[in-house]
């Protein structure tokens, strides 16, 4: 999967993500940028409360468990602009087992993102000096 990012203005930039989807990032106006969209930090937390939705409906799916109404917050805490800790409210439709609900609960820690952000991805920085 690849994900370029392109500088439009300020610090607003154009995102070009694999299978054809752009979104445009931004900081708000207090922090230099336009707001001309999301920061990168609101991107993550949205990234985490999104993962963790669909990882527990794709699970729910397989077991045959019908959960209609699925809804995740986060909430983020900052030092600055760097995240230090993010919260992760799941809130269930009120049909489910508490057996049920506990394995969604545990399925949810397991998203892809969740994974990452607790330290199970290598990220390497490097460069290359191209003619754009």
């Amino acid at each position: 999967m690849k994900v370029v990012a392109r500088r439009l203005q300020g610090l607003a930039h154009e995102i070009d993500i694999e299978g054809g989807h752009t979104i445009v990032v931004d900081e708000p106006a207090d922090a230099g940028g336009t707001d001309a969209g999301p920061s990168p930090g609101r991107l993550l937390a949205a990234s985490l409360a999104s993962c963790t939705a669909v990882t527990m409906e794709m699970y729910a799916e397989r077991k045959g468990w019908e959960l209609d109404a699925v809804e995740v917050d986060v909430d983020g805490t900052y030092d600055g602009h760097v995240p230090t800790a993010y919260a992760v409210t799941v809130r269930l439709p009120a049909g489910l087992s508490e057996e049920q609900r506990e394995r969604l609960l545990v399925v949810a820690s397991k998203c892809p993102v969740h994974r990452a952000l607790t330290g199970e991805t290598t990220v390497t920085i490097s460069d290359r000096v191209e003619i754009l």
